[in-house]
């Protein structure tokens, strides 16, 4: 349940930041572990990281105008692969930033890496990369394809 929360934070939180431009955008967004976040071993559970960095992403997208484009053009975000590497742990009620930026792409996919670093002591703890694309109708979307409609559409805007 907590995870609806934290969505609705993202979508109104998001809204009133800064734009970021489609080609390389980069975001930090700060949580804090919540009692449904830890596992048995009363750490962050690893899943938790990846829905952390939907979160980011979805940032990402308001942000950027990307989400607005999808809404219109009827589009999907979907990950087609997502890695991450924990180095520490992060403990109930700790406090984390969690930056997330597009680093490359390429004729069908979007790179972007997610990086989570603890408030309290500045050390990152786990690290993921993750590739994804934008599919209308079973369609993979060039991601400079997707960067022009975006572009294309804010400039409409203006």
């Amino acid at each position: 349940m907590y995870l609806i929360f934290r969505m609705l934070y993202v979508l109104l939180v998001s809204r009133g930041k800064p734009r970021l431009p489609i080609e390389q955008p980069s975001s930090t967004l700060t949580f804090r572990v919540l009692p449904n976040d830890i596992d048995i071993n009363m750490h962050m559970n690893n899943g938790r990281y990846l829905t952390i960095c939907d979160l980011s992403r979805l940032d990402i997208f308001i942000r950027s105008g990307l989400a607005k484009t999808m809404i219109q053009n009827k589009w999907m975000p979907v990950i087609s692969e997502h890695t991450m590497r924990y180095k520490r742990s992060l403990g109930l009620f700790q406090k984390y930033h969690i930056s997330t930026k597009i680093i490359d792409w390429n004729e069908k996919t979007f790179h972007m890496e997610h990086t989570f670093t603890s408030v309290l002591s500045g050390r990152v703890v786990a690290e993921g990369i993750s590739k994804g694309c934008v599919v209308h109708k079973g369609v993979v979307i060039p991601p400079l394809e997707v960067m022009n409609v975006v572009t294309q559409r804010l400039k409409n805007k203006v």
